[in-house]
């Protein structure tokens, strides 16, 4: 059984193609990451599947709702967190819940419970009576999903939810995720399921699936396994002295495609079948000019280094 169905999604804005033909498949209990750079279309298409925005063609049906036909059925089934916050700052954070718990309809009996349930999943029981305003961007996170979690949705879209917090949050908020996606639905014994929008890799990672968009369409899609395999043995990683000179020496290399620095070392993607020529050719060529120290091997390849290997093919 699939959760979200999304077939064949065009949308334009004026002469701006938002999205381009996108279909997506999504299970319970899957986690599905969206990967792109600024005006790549995640938002939009996130927002197309939560039924916000319409498209100009294509279907999206929600746990078999049509978004289009059944939007109330649809729509009742999803929670979702914008990349703003966009709660109520001068309400306290039980306030904040009970709000949209009772627009979808909770009576106290149930929001009651279901409110102080959610809080204490977030680590936000100690903080129910705190205005929302006065919460740190973490919390506000937190408080963001737990509104988004108390009619207990079998689809969660949540845009960017940890753009703008520390690390430690950033982690507190995946261990979320993932004991969200781990924990049976009472109404139907199956997990949630998530589809996010990150500009991290290492959330990326994280991923069931991942999803590269470029101008409005999906250019690839797969576990981050299969998607690194699509580089293997084609990325050198290249460490020494001087990485600007080392940068300009390799990327003279033949068989170099592109060079670029990860922190203190620089990924040297290479043709394929090249690696072992540009190892020895990168040897030869520090050691006959006595050239800065460096050190290469043959390394895995990053979902970062597919991301920007897809990010420069031509359509």
């Amino acid at each position: 059984m699939t959760q979200i169905q999304a077939l064949g999604l065009h949308k334009s804005f004026d002469e701006h193609r938002a999205v381009d033909g996108v279909s997506l498949t999504i299970a319970p209990g899957e986690i599905y990451g969206l990967v792109g750079s600024d005006g790549a279309g995640k938002t939009t298409l996130l927002r197309i599947l939560a039924g916000a925005v319409r498209p100009d063609s294509g279907s999206v049906a929600v746990c078999g709702f049509d978004v289009r036909r059944q939007g109330e059925q649809a729509r009742a089934r999803i929670g979702y967190l914008s990349q703003r916050f966009s709660l109520y700052e001068d309400l306290s954070v039980l306030e904040n819940i009970r709000f949209f718990a009772e627009v979808r309809g909770l009576t106290r009996d149930e929001w009651l419970p279901r409110c102080m349930e959610i809080l204490d999943f977030v680590g936000l029981a100690g903080f129910k009576d705190r205005r929302a305003g006065q919460l740190s961007g973490g919390m506000k996170q937190k408080l963001g999903l737990a509104s988004a979690l108390v009619t207990r949705p079998r689809v969660l879209l949540l845009d960017e939810p940890t753009t703008g917090v520390d690390p430690v949050t950033r982690q507190d908020f995946w261990q979320l995720l993932i004991r969200l996606v781990a924990s049976p639905l009472p109404q139907t014994g199956e997990g949630v399921a998530v589809i996010l929008t990150t500009p991290y890799m290492d959330e990326a990672s994280r991923c069931h699936r991942v999803g590269f968009m470029r101008l409005g369409r999906v250019i690839a899609e797969g576990t981050p396994s299969a998607l690194r395999d699509r580089l293997d043995g084609r990325i050198v990683e290249l460490r020494g002295e001087h990485l600007d000179a080392l940068r300009l020496e390799a990327a003279k290399i033949d068989g170099v495609e592109d060079v670029r620095a990860f922190g203190d070392k620089l990924h040297l993607r290479v043709a394929p079948g090249r690696a072992d020529a540009v190892m020895a050719a990168l040897a030869d060529a520090f050691s006959a000019r006595n050239g800065p120290r460096s050190e290469a091997r043959i390394v895995p390849a990053s979902l970062e280094d597919v991301f920007i290997s897809l990010s420069e093919s031509k359509d």
